[in-house]
């Protein structure tokens, strides 16, 4: 089986909440034996941005996760790859290996600052979500204080990521930046780890305007396993995970829903213990009657097409 994941926390997690464990033994839902049975695997691994961390103090908390990153690729070179151009995705996927796609999540790793922007590019991070929950430099998260979209830098930020082939990520972003990136990005954009505000009322969901926004622009919008993002109450079960892929199809979304498990970030739904649940939720998906080309187009095609298109032309 394919698998193509846009979000997981697992670098964050085992660097800095786990005492630096390898790639290998992983986190809590992800690792590469746990990995091990997949066929072709990309993982977005995020640098997460706690929202304490600004100015001097991001930067050196960016650079602690992303040489975690680098050292498991030189520790595991036949498992784990970092892909940072064309080639060495594809070569990923044929080797059967790990393919890495190194994103941030949380602007305030740029310090304000666009050449923090292009120096990250040049580290090979390919997807930036632009704020977390607070407000930083570039614009407001979901939970910030106060009421707001992007600030003049982050709309520079956008021009630049767009420049770049950086995808931007509105996982997290106020309602009101959502709209700005729509205005202003020349490129499709991504909700990288969201689910359907219609089903489940969390802030961080997407409304189906925003949905259809994204999907009109031929970007992504990976479907996050977590349950508080899955259902309202405290009975959340795999199938709910279905349950917002096919409201997002009803939507006209066949070529842009993927999956953004939130692996290491979150809690899982009932019958979700991790990577190695994936075969499952295939099988799971074929049982409730859809075609084998849909559920490639969720688990791979979808995403596999878009970063071809946009990051790594």
């Amino acid at each position: 089986m394919k698998f193509f994941d846009l979000h997981c926390d697992t670098a964050y997690e085992c660097r800095c909440v786990l005492g630096g464990r390898n790639i290998k033994e992983g986190a809590h839902h992800l690792s590469l034996e746990r990995g091990k049975s997949l066929d072709s695997w990309h993982q977005v691994f995020a640098i997460f941005m706690p929202d304490e961390f600004r100015g001097a103090d991001a930067v050196r908390h960016y650079e602690t996760v992303r040489d975690y990153i680098f050292r498991q690729e030189e520790l595991f070179p036949d498992r784990f790859i970092v892909c940072r151009d064309r080639e060495s995705f594809l070569s990923a996927e044929q080797k059967g290996v790990c393919g890495a796609i190194m994103s941030v999540e949380g602007g305030s790793a740029a310090a304000g600052s666009l050449e923090r922007i292009r120096s990250m590019y040049d580290d090979g991070v390919r997807l930036m979500t632009l704020t977390w929950n607070a407000e930083n430099e570039l614009g407001c998260g979901v939970w910030a204080d106060r009421k707001g979209g992007l600030t003049d830098f982050g709309r520079r930020a956008v021009a630049l990521m767009n420049e770049l082939s950086m995808a931007v990520d509105v996982s997290h972003l106020s309602d009101e930046g959502f709209y700005d990136v729509a205005e202003i990005s020349a490129s499709p954009f991504v909700a990288s780890h969201s689910c359907a505000r219609r089903l489940c009322g969390h802030r961080r969901n997407l409304t189906d305007e925003m949905f259809s926004v994204i999907n009109e622009r031929g970007g992504l919008v990976g479907i996050n396993f977590s349950r508080g993002f899955l259902c309202e109450d405290s009975n959340t079960k795999i199938d709910d995970i279905i349950r917002h892929t096919e409201h997002f199809l009803s939507l006209g979304g066949e070529k842009t829903v993927c999956l953004g498990s939130d692996f290491d970030g979150t809690d899982m739904p009932d019958g979700v213990s991790g990577v190695e649940s994936m075969e499952k939720l295939y099988e799971l998906f074929l049982r409730y009657n859809y075609s084998e080309d849909t559920v490639r187009d969720i688990f791979w095609d979808n995403a596999h097409r878009f970063f071809l298109n946009n990051i790594f032309k």
